[in-house]
């Protein structure tokens, strides 16, 4: 083995193990809210604040369709203070979050997608994340997948220290509400976080029906777009991948484009990209394809 594929391998390893052990700390944590000394009614509204903060903003608006796609312009500083809200979800800095989800675009549901839907719900939902995958981009894939974050220092530096971020979240939120704030605002609020979006790789990928053709196993999920703010109508998001708007019948309850929506009214977000009428009727299915009741 060359010593580069033996860093490689390290590497991996290494990040490996960090992701286990913290996801055994934050959904430890998270059982301690089930004790009634940790609840208190303005811990429960820190958690709902952060949930679409660092959910709605961070990781739908942010990270997803304006970094991963490009679908939107935001006004620069906004789109850097709407990352530093993807970085507090905890799912990875922005560079790793945006080359995985490049990686799994352009591999979707085949070898090469590191969270292929073929290899079963539960890995699609959590497996991918721990257990050994080879899919997962190593540092060299992350620059090559994501050179536009690379290339700014900004995103660099939001990347390395991901954990730091939360850390000061926690230190603040502690000093305000104490620990109950902490519960709640930190652990919590990742695990909801955490669980409602990795069913966008899961459930919409399993649950629902497919409106276009797109030669992958994705599903529009109603239940699962109203738990994350719009990202459920994936296939819809598959077929068309650059659409700042996935919910594309005027039923499919889209919430991050009525965002976009209101950031393009006050001119804090331009270049706005959707699908033409001519790109619908191409991909249109026949009829909506039915998946299992969802």
């Amino acid at each position: 083995m060359t010593e580069a594929a033996t860093s490689n391998l390290d590497e991996r390893h290494a990040t490996l193990w960090g992701t286990r052990i913290g996801l055994i700390i934050i959904h430890a944590g998270a059982l301690a809210a089930l004790w009634p000394g940790f609840f208190s009614w303005s811990a429960l509204a820190v958690m709902f604040v952060l949930w679409y903060l660092t959910g709605a903003i961070g990781i739908s608006l942010c990270y997803h369709r304006t970094l991963t796609h490009r679908s939107l312009k935001l006004f620069k500083p906004l789109e850097y203070a709407a990352a530093v809200l993807g970085t507090l979800a905890l799912e990875g800095g922005p560079i790793t979050w945006v080359a995985t989800h490049r990686i799994h675009h352009a591999y979707t549901d085949k070898e090469g997608d590191p969270h292929d839907a073929h290899r079963g719900l539960l890995w699609t939902h959590i497996d991918w994340l721990y257990r050994p995958n080879e899919a997962r981009p190593s540092l060299a894939e992350e620059q090559r997948y994501a050179p536009d974050l690379w290339n700014d220092p900004t995103y660099r530096f939001l990347d390395k220290y991901a954990v730091l971020f939360q850390v000061l979240l926690a230190a603040a939120l502690f000093l305000v509400g104490g620990l109950p704030w902490v519960i709640w605002g930190v652990f919590v609020r990742l695990v909801v976080v955490y669980h409602i979006t990795w069913l966008v790789n899961s459930a919409a990928h399993r649950f629902g029906y497919r409106s276009f053709r797109t030669g992958d196993q994705s599903t529009n999920c109603w239940w699962v777009a109203l738990l994350t703010w719009g990202e459920g109508w994936h296939n819809n998001h598959h077929a068309f991948p650059f659409s700042a708007r996935h919910g594309l019948k005027w039923y499919e309850f889209d919430l991050s484009w009525f965002t976009i929506r209101l950031l393009k009214a006050m001119r804090l977000a331009q270049a706005v990209r959707l699908p033409t009428t001519a790109m619908l009727e191409r991909l249109q299915a026949q009829r909506p394809q039915q998946q299992k009741a969802g």
